[in-house]
């Protein structure tokens, strides 16, 4: 596992990847954009209104609702800043439906060239396995979220829910390429503990600010080679450097 997580990492950064980072990572950003404006949109209107009717209430005690404004602000700014941190795999998820199978098509053509390719998703049931994904990790999250009130048992509960989630998705999405939907949902059941620790392993890298951005790339070529491992060590499936090793060991 650590030696795909490598072979991952190491790929994402080569020259063919680099043109769907840089798309895969300007769309994340536009998402995350248009996400906090709205967000910010929402709170301001939400702010004004409550101090408009406060005042209107209360009569001229304004010094105070001035007060309890600014605060509100400051604290609905931090809150769009923290909401987008931990928002990040649900953000990931949506940009994955439209950038992995062409990852996993060069991760395939490198390490796995004697093997039949794989077939990429049709765009609808991509769009949908992603969107049920993102929804998913949303609801998630708001069921861990009174977890944060226990310090670090909130950071442990949010970082198993990011790794069981990402796992899920990221592998069934790299199975789907060869199997049907159903068998390889199947599968990643009856390897649940392999694809839940490969899923933690993706789940600290999109807990790295900024390099998260990267994360669908990752997640996809590392959970290639995952699926491949757990497919059987068939010859026609070993890279040929790989395949010689094996050979003379």
């Amino acid at each position: 596992m650590l030696d795909a997580a490598i072979k991952a990492l190491t790929q994402i950064l080569s020259p063919p990847m680099r043109s769907i980072l840089w798309r895969s990572i300007g769309f994340a950003l536009a998402l995350i954009a248009v996400a906090a404006i709205g967000l910010q949109r929402l709170l301001s209107w939400l702010a004004t209104s409550s101090e408009l009717w406060a005042e209107t209430a209360l009569g001229g005690f304004q010094t105070p609702l001035h007060i309890l404004s600014w605060v509100v602000s400051i604290a609905a700014g931090l809150g769009i800043v923290v909401g987008a941190v931990f928002l990040m795999p649900a953000v990931t998820s949506l940009v994955a439906g439209i950038f992995v199978d062409e990852a996993a098509e060069h991760v395939e053509r490198q390490y796995y060239p004697n093997e039949e390719p794989g077939v990429a998703l049709p765009v609808g049931i991509a769009a949908i396995e992603t969107i049920k994904t993102a929804l998913l990790t949303i609801l998630v999250y708001l069921v861990a979220l009174p977890f944060l009130l226990f310090a670090g048992a909130g950071v442990i509960v949010f970082f198993v829910a990011t790794g069981w989630l990402l796992g899920r998705e990221y592998f069934e999405l790299a199975a789907m390429r060869f199997r049907p939907a159903a068998e390889a949902k199947a599968m990643r059941r009856e390897h649940g503990t392999t694809v839940f620790i490969g899923g933690l392993i993706i789940a600290a890298f999109v807990s790295i600010p900024i390099v998260n951005l990267a994360t669908p790339l990752f997640g996809m070529a590392f959970m290639v080679h995952l699926h491949k491992r757990l497919s059987g060590s068939r010859p026609e499936l070993i890279a040929p450097d790989d395949r010689r090793r094996v050979t003379t060991g």
